[in-house]
């Protein structure tokens, strides 16, 4: 039960974090945090909740994480449903609160951060272009997460790695799909806005868990001593 409260809590912060820098100060008049600071609030989010509850659950906060860790052989399989659970609560959690903050001066909610393809992504990528972005930045995500966690690697710098490669992962890809990476994220956003958004989400469902799994199995192979 802690360990998902803190998957809870800890998912509920990068969703706040991420999502509600794009959708509140992404585009504020004169002072407007842009493109790169959307990227840096994603990665301090994720930063700052694994040195502070990562000693508690390992700071997953994100389903395909947990997937591509079971994969790479680093949890047991009972731990990705109760996990995924609380990853998907807390980041609808997050996305309710920013929905109360982001329409409490009149304004719609608009795009809210959500992910998308064609004509609803940021640049206009196709559906392939975004399939391949977001299978292949959650594969180094996962790599990077795996490399960085594992019993050989420096001691005490894996949240800076980690919240360092989801940073640049987002200055990748946020103009191509806006960045999943995070089906639980994806979900939350999908959900306020309805329409589009919810036809498009198996997109950011399926393909970072796939990218996660990969990453997994080649981790595992060259992991592997003769």
């Amino acid at each position: 039960m802690k360990k998902n409260l803190a998957e809870f809590l800890g998912t509920f912060w990068l969703v706040l974090g991420g999502c509600g820098s794009a959708v509140l100060a992404a585009g504020f008049p004169s002072v407007g945090i842009g493109l790169l600071g959307v990227a840096l609030a994603f990665g301090l989010t994720v930063l700052t909740i694994a040195y502070s509850l990562g000693h508690i659950s390992g700071a997953h906060l994100n389903p395909a994480v947990t997937i591509g860790l079971w994969a790479g052989g680093r949890v047991e399989g009972k731990t990705i449903l109760p996990y995924v659970i609380s990853q998907i609560l807390g980041a609808i959690a997050a996305a309710a609160v920013l929905y109360v903050i982001a329409t409490g001066n009149g304004a719609s909610i608009g795009g809210f951060a959500a992910n998308g393809y064609g004509v609803h992504s940021p640049g206009g990528y196709s559906l392939t272009a975004a399939i391949v972005t977001e299978f292949v930045m959650t594969f180094m995500f996962l790599i990077v997460i795996l490399g960085a966690t594992d019993e050989k690697a420096p001691k005490g710098f894996a949240g800076l790695a980690i919240g360092l490669a989801l940073t640049l992962i987002h200055l990748i890809s946020i103009p191509v799909t806006n960045t999943s990476v995070n089906p639980a994220r994806s979900i939350s956003q999908a959900l306020f806005v309805g329409d589009w958004a919810l036809a498009q989400l198996w997109v950011f469902i399926l393909i970072p868990v796939m990218g996660a799994i990969a990453a997994g199995v080649v981790y595992q192979f060259i992991r592997k001593e003769n």
